[in-house]
């Protein structure tokens, strides 16, 4: 197989930098709570809705906390018996992105000891679409490394089925799952694997990269937007061992958890509609139910980024629907005095006063003549809310990326709050609306992103 040009990343930890830069930011974030107080203190009690909304970011400041787990020395001889099983579904996948990601598998510095690739009946125009030279180059080198492979290719079910085709059955005793469109940085296996030293942790999440991020401005702030999860909610919950959402691009699972679920993972329903999105969540919360759910922010994926709106806007409504049928899932399966439960409640309740406070300030007379110095010190908080998750960025370094580009991606942080306001809070609600439409998963119709330049 021909190599892309490699890509690395490790976890650089929160240095001198980092310290420095939260004091600062959270010094500017404190005087803009003030002024908000000193605005709205004489009518009413909104300065309690303001502590309030900054106590729903109880993960800002938990995430920091995270470490990259190390594999105690009494247990290296268990972590690398582990049998494990990558498995890929591809569809209409861009053939040098499955080169690059195929590839990246076989070069892990802890050898995987199976690859199963199903290729869910990929076809443009009605036309089957083959990957037979990408296939046959895997093969040989999987051959020359002593990794054992599958390649099948099934009729058009979905993602679901495609994984399921082969997990259900094998006999490895980690799964690891693997988007088509997404490259391993080389220790990401071994660091993946490190979490399960504790026989208590049942799914471990990767950490996720944008790979295309200089392609344009919209892959250079969906860098910085996918931090609040990636690196910030999923990181403060991994914490408390209690991560919700894995990521399909890099996720690894206890096998018999995988197995234990086949048959209810594929055919999930939601008001009498097969559910085609979020299984990477439905995945976590069988995960959870027997155990640990962790991040592992040392194992690290590059995944292909939607290049343009479009696209991205199909995206984003395909992952806030599932994400709002996982939610009616947690309230209702999770403990009620369980973190799983209480974090959803913040997150509903945040997304609450975001909507009803603008109207409320809009509609009471007392209010309306400083909505200027409301809106200015608002905005004020936001910006410095984003600077402080913003900060995330210098926790990892990367070999495509220099320290200037880190900054000028840490100078987005007010365009990322701005788009979180007036493009990503609209759609989260109507995605809310609109639920239902679960069953419309968006399968592309064509390859909608490719590596070129990114290779």
């Amino acid at each position: 197989m021909v190599a892309p040009r490699k890509l690395t990343a490790r976890y650089a930890g929160s240095g001198r930098l980092l310290v420095l830069g939260a004091l600062a930011v959270a010094a500017c974030s404190a005087w803009a709570v003030t002024q908000l107080a000193t605005l709205t203190g004489a009518a009413g009690h909104l300065p309690i809705v303001w502590l309030t909304a900054f106590l729903l970011l109880w993960w800002l400041p938990l995430s920091w906390l995270e470490r990259p787990v190390k594999v105690p020395p009494g247990a290296r001889e268990r972590i690398d018996a582990l049998r494990v099983t990558v498995q890929i579904p591809v569809y209409n996948e861009d053939p040098e992105a499955l080169r690059a990601c195929l590839r990246s598998v076989l070069t892990q510095s802890r050898p995987v000891n199976r690859v199963r690739v199903v290729d869910d009946g990929s076809a443009l125009a009605g036309e089957p679409v083959r990957y037979d030279d990408v296939r046959r180059d895997f093969e040989c080198e999987a051959m020359l490394r002593g990794i054992e492979t599958t390649w099948d290719r099934t009729g058009n079910r979905g993602k679901r089925f495609a994984q399921m085709h082969v997990l259900a059955e094998d006999d490895g005793d980690v799964f690891l799952t693997l988007d088509s469109d997404s490259v391993l940085d080389r220790h990401a296996v071994r660091e993946g694997l490190a979490p399960f030293a504790d026989p208590r942790v049942r799914s471990v999440a990767g950490h996720v990269l944008v790979l295309n991020r200089t392609a344009g401005l919209l892959t250079r702030l969906t860098g910085v937007l996918y931090l609040p999860f990636t690196s910030g909610l999923r990181s403060a919950q991994s914490v408390l061992r209690r991560v919700t959402m894995n990521s399909g691009a890099l996720a690894f699972y206890r096998a018999d958890v995988v197995r234990a679920c086949a048959g209810a993972y594929e055919n999930e329903s939601f008001r009498g509609r097969p559910m085609q999105m979020n299984d990477d969540s439905l995945l976590t919360f069988y995960a959870s139910l027997s155990g640990h759910t962790v991040h592992q922010p040392s194992s690290m994926v590059f995944t292909l980024a939607p290049e343009r709106f479009g696209h991205y806007a199909k995206q984003q409504l395909r992952w806030m629907r599932g994400t709002a049928v996982r939610h009616l899932w947690w309230l209702r399966y999770q403990p009620l005095t369980g973190t799983v439960f209480w974090t959803t409640v913040a997150e509903y309740l945040h997304l609450l006063l975001a909507l009803a406070v603008p109207v409320v300030l809009v509609a009471d007379p007392a209010y309306r003549g400083r909505l200027g110095e409301l809106a200015l010190a608002a905005a004020q908080v936001g910006v410095a809310m984003n600077y402080l998750m913003a900060l995330r960025l210098f926790t990892v370094r990367r070999s495509d990326e220099s320290a200037g580009a880190r900054l000028l991606a840490f100078a987005l942080a007010p365009l990322a709050s701005v788009w979180r306001s007036l493009v990503l809070r609209p759609m989260y609600v109507y995605a809310l609306l609109t639920c239902r439409r679960v069953n419309r998963w968006g399968t592309r119709g064509s390859v909608e992103v490719s590596l070129g330049a990114a290779a």
